[in-house]
């Protein structure tokens, strides 16, 4: 096979640029996160005992800020837990179709303890990065509720206490699921052009009606969240370029996903 020429067509466009990086999280930043509240939560928050968690979310920096999200008994029952969001933050980040979410988890090993990375924008838009219950010691949940698709992923690499690397691709046709660098998922339903949602990190606990609670013992539990960003294909920066920002019309991306 000849090389190409200076003047031929692929000389001329050159390489492909690779997905930027559109965000790195500081989750120490108030112009990125909002902590201790979350219209996934009813009003906002601070309880949500219709999705069984005993969760009172809370905006001290302790529980969220240096990226180890923790969880401590109430006197009332219920627990005071640690979540972040980009939504309602200064920078507003949204995950856009076509987006790849990377990041590093160090799961928790107390029971009732329920992890998660996901999405949410206007009561919907939730992609489950990953969600993990110790009583499935072994287990990934993995999620698009956007077009009902889910695999709960098994592997003894996963395991109380254990480092896991996550890869995301929301794919406008497949989101594509990475588990310590080997693809485990691809839903081959995607997100649709026009899908973007806010990011959330948080720590809940289960209330019983799916997992167990917390033993009467436990009182404090935290899992760890390192390396989170988001990368974005040139396709897809090019046309926010073109559109002078992110509206609508800038999710109508390409289809190889």
């Amino acid at each position: 096979m000849e090389n190409p020429t200076s003047e031929s067509p692929l000389s001329a466009r050159g390489p492909t640029p690779g997905p930027a990086v559109v965000f790195t999280a500081d989750f120490t930043s108030t112009r990125q996160w909002v902590a201790g509240r979350s219209w996934a939560y009813p009003h906002g928050g601070p309880v949500n005992p219709g999705d069984d968690k005993l969760d009172y979310l809370v905006e001290d920096p302790a529980y969220s800020r240096s990226g180890t999200f923790r969880a401590t008994r109430r006197r009332d029952g219920r627990w005071n837990t640690g979540l972040l969001t980009t939504e309602g933050s200064e920078e507003a980040f949204t995950v856009r179709a076509g987006d790849v979410l990377e990041a590093r988890v160090r799961l928790p090993y107390e029971a009732g303890a329920w992890p998660a990375i996901w999405t949410w924008r206007d009561g919907d838009q939730e992609i489950d990065v990953f969600e993990y219950h110790p009583d499935n010691p072994d287990l990934l949940e993995l999620t698009n509720h956007v077009r009902g698709a889910n695999l709960y992923h098994r592997d003894p690499a996963i395991r109380p206490g254990a480092w896991v690397g996550l890869r995301v691709e929301f794919g406008v046709r497949s989101v594509v699921w990475w588990v310590n660098g080997a693809q485990v998922f691809a839903d081959r339903r995607g997100v649709g052009r026009t899908w973007h949602a806010y990011l959330i990190v948080n720590l809940s606990v289960c209330g019983g009606r799916y997992h167990p609670p917390p033993s009467p013992r436990t009182t404090e539990m935290s899992y760890e969240v390192r390396d989170l960003v988001v990368r974005r294909p040139a396709r897809v920066l090019d046309l926010l370029d073109d559109e002078g920002g992110e509206d609508e019309r800038s999710d109508d991306v390409g289809d190889e996903s």
